[in-house]
């Protein structure tokens, strides 16, 4: 055995890799290939919030900054989720570098090797995987489909989520499915967990791409609507999403004040702070953003229903409508092993989309399409897929 053979733990080495990035990294500069395999839109962060991230970085702030972030942008955060939910307090509010860093921390700061973890999938694979890292061990509890398209079976929920769990992770709007937990399976769900002292982390990156709300502010249903103050409730939010800023990667942990000291810590052991500069254009986003995300969301609403119905269209295609998020989870009839079709979509015929399997086994036989794009691309793209649905 040579030496490199014991490096990483055996958790570590048990990991499953990312099916997505499994298809992408072998189509990734493609010359003419569509790409719908991540999910960001193809258009580019609105001028306001850039406009503050280069205002900053002029006024030389390149510095280090608080570990639980600037006070002026986790005020800001505290005021827009108090707008769209309940009251929050800054000191709830700890400022990440990314929501994906969000998660790791919220589940460093409470799981143990060995603790019992319960997920509602199909689900975006880093947050099945992220607990395992730690040696929590994970039990999923599956979402049906139907005609009318994903649901939950609460009861199955119930009966999984037993007195030695530990956390409960809850992905509403739901990537990739854009199944949306309802209020009322919330409360149920939530007056469960209090009596048995279950954590609940709402992973809430897709909240505000939801398409069923009332008209004014969208916001789909959330925990924080419903929970008080001193409940085992963690929400995880991002910016990448609502204000497209995947690239810079700041988002932010809703918490408890009894954690967040743990919380520092954490973040300080992880990566210290978020850049000065991508909090500033934080600041502008959630207190001058929502222009832009209204603007974003009657677009992709759009884009879906173009993309349903062309994908309807097809033969052996059979997709519904999501409620939320920013993806068409769809069924192609015949398809048994999701990733080898998605690569040969890649390499033979210039689409990139994420194989279902990437998101459970439940997953299988579906396929992932994030429609924050143009029509002309969508239907570029639903003719590909037309012609490899005819060879393959």
């Amino acid at each position: 055995m040579s030496r490199t053979e014991t490096l990483a733990r055996p958790a570590v080495r048990a990991l499953a890799a990312s099916k997505i990035r499994e298809v992408a990294n072998a189509g990734m500069g493609r010359a003419g290939l569509l790409a719908f395999w991540f999910g960001e839109p193809d258009s580019v962060t609105p001028d306001l919030i850039c406009n503050a991230g280069v205002a900053s970085l002029q006024a030389g702030e390149t510095f280090y900054t608080q570990n639980l972030g600037l006070p002026s942008l986790r005020e800001a955060i505290a005021q827009y989720v108090s707008r769209l939910h309940r009251p929050c307090l800054t000191e709830n509010i700890a400022v990440t570098n990314s929501a994906m860093s969000g998660l790791a921390l919220v589940q460093q700061c409470l799981l143990s090797p060995g603790d019992r973890v319960v997920a509602v999938t199909p689900l975006w694979p880093n947050l099945v995987e992220g607990p395992k890292i730690l040696g929590a061990q994970v039990c999923t509890v599956a979402l049906n489909f139907g005609s009318t398209g994903w649901n939950l079976d609460l009861e199955r929920l119930l009966d999984a989520l037993t007195h030695d769990t530990r956390l409960l992770m809850i992905n509403s709007p739901n990537n990739p499915t854009g199944w949306s937990m309802p209020r009322e399976q919330q409360q149920v769900v939530l007056a469960h967990c209090r009596n048995r002292g279950i954590w609940i982390l709402a992973d809430d990156a897709y909240e505000r791409l939801y398409f069923e709300g009332q008209p004014g502010v969208a916001v789909a249903p959330g925990f924080q609507d419903l929970a008080e103050s001193d409940d085992r409730l963690l929400s995880v939010n991002t910016f990448s999403k609502s204000w497209q800023m995947t690239g810079w990667r700041l988002g932010w942990v809703q918490a408890p004040q009894a954690l967040m000291p743990d919380l520092a810590k954490l973040i300080e052991f992880n990566t210290s702070c978020a850049p000065a500069f991508v909090q500033r254009a934080g600041v502008l986003a959630v207190t001058q953003g929502e222009p832009a995300v209204a603007s974003f969301v009657s677009r992709l609403k759009q884009s879906r229903d173009f993309l349903i119905a062309g994908l309807n269209a097809l033969p052996r295609v059979t997709a519904v409508a999501p409620p939320g998020a920013m993806y068409a989870f769809f069924r192609v009839q015949g398809v048994t092993d999701s990733l080898d079709f998605c690569k040969r979509l890649a390499s033979e015929f210039d689409l990139g989309l994420a194989p279902g399997v990437a998101f459970g086994p439940e997953g299988e036989g579906f396929i992932r399409w994030c429609f924050a794009a143009s029509e002309d691309r969508l239907a570029d793209g639903i003719a590909r897929l037309e012609r490899a649905l005819e060879r393959l």
